[in-house]
């Protein structure tokens, strides 16, 4: 592949999902050619979006994978629901096997952020799993219950922001735990976070309503080893070394659990590594190569 089969920009379309209520767009966008059967599913954080994989997905592209980045209903570009209760794991996973679907035949590797991380286990886990490659990023299959509070504390908030400056000096707070980012990185972020509102200013780019079936029950440490029990794949986790989501010794159990598990430790990064550096893409890279 040459240079001129990467598009300067990403192509963008939509699956749609059959929810109760009836059918969803669900969002994406897509890097790199559209002949390339090596193709990577990025999967987003809990209130995030596909556009935080932009700089991975470039790289990707470059190397001659197609990457695919979806934005999970209620996020980003996709179709919000009418009832919050379906905002739910099982759902989720539904509305991306349907996505999976259209790659049938491609060599198929997932890296996954947070929710997109567990999601991408779950899938994995799965009898027949396309997913041929899992990458986990600051998340593992116990999830303490500290670090569930303080997430749980702010999903659902909805603040409005008189100008895109304003939402910046909100989200580099509440999305620290990136690590360290240019200045240009954070304006990035912050125009695909974000959207104008009807009635003035701008709000962050996620229903709030995505919190409801959270908040419905009582938060308690999550164990999750009996799923991880079932992934067969090579499995890459990376860790922010300031994580509460991960800690050392959820990743020390999956290494002595599962013969093909690597680990790649991002410093100065809390929950979770954005995958924007060159040194995070360049240890995706050599370990995808390295799986393949």
């Amino acid at each position: 592949m040459t240079a001129g089969d990467i598009p300067a920009t990403p192509r963008f379309g939509t699956v749609r999902c059959l929810r109760p209520e009836g059918f969803r767009a669900m969002a994406y966008t897509e890097w790199g050619s559209e002949h390339s059967t090596r193709v990577v599913v990025c999967v987003h954080g809990l209130t995030r979006n596909g556009r935080d994989f932009d700089w991975l997905a470039a790289v990707l592209a470059g190397q001659g994978y197609r990457v695919v980045c979806p934005d999970v209903l209620g996020r980003g570009s996709s179709d919000w629901l009418l009832d919050p209760t379906g905002y739910g794991y099982p759902l989720y996973m539904a509305d991306l096997a349907a996505l999976l679907a259209r790659y049938e035949g491609c060599d198929i590797s997932w890296i996954g952020t947070s929710m997109g991380g567990l999601l991408g286990m779950f899938l994995a886990a799965a009898d027949k799993t396309p997913i041929r490659r899992l990458v986990m990023n600051d998340v593992g299959p116990f999830l303490p219950k500290a670090a569930l509070e303080r997430i749980v504390e702010y999903v659902g908030k909805a603040p409005t922001f008189s100008s895109p400056a304003s939402a910046e000096s909100y989200l580099r707070t509440i999305l620290a735990g990136f690590g360290p980012l240019s200045d240009a990185q954070w304006q990035h972020l912050t125009q695909h976070s974000v959207k104008a509102q009807t009635q003035g200013g701008f709000g962050l780019a996620y229903d709030p309503a995505i919190a409801v079936p959270l908040q419905a029950a009582p938060v308690d440490d999550v164990n999750l080893w009996p799923v991880w029990g079932q992934v067969r794949c090579p499995v890459l986790v990376i860790r922010g070394a300031l994580s509460d989501l991960l800690p050392v010794e959820c990743v020390a159990g999956m290494r002595a659990s599962h013969p093909a598990c690597s680990e790649f430790t991002v410093p100065e990064t809390g929950h979770a590594p954005l995958l924007a550096s060159a040194a995070e893409q360049d240890a995706i890279l050599r370990w995808l190569r390295a799986a393949e």
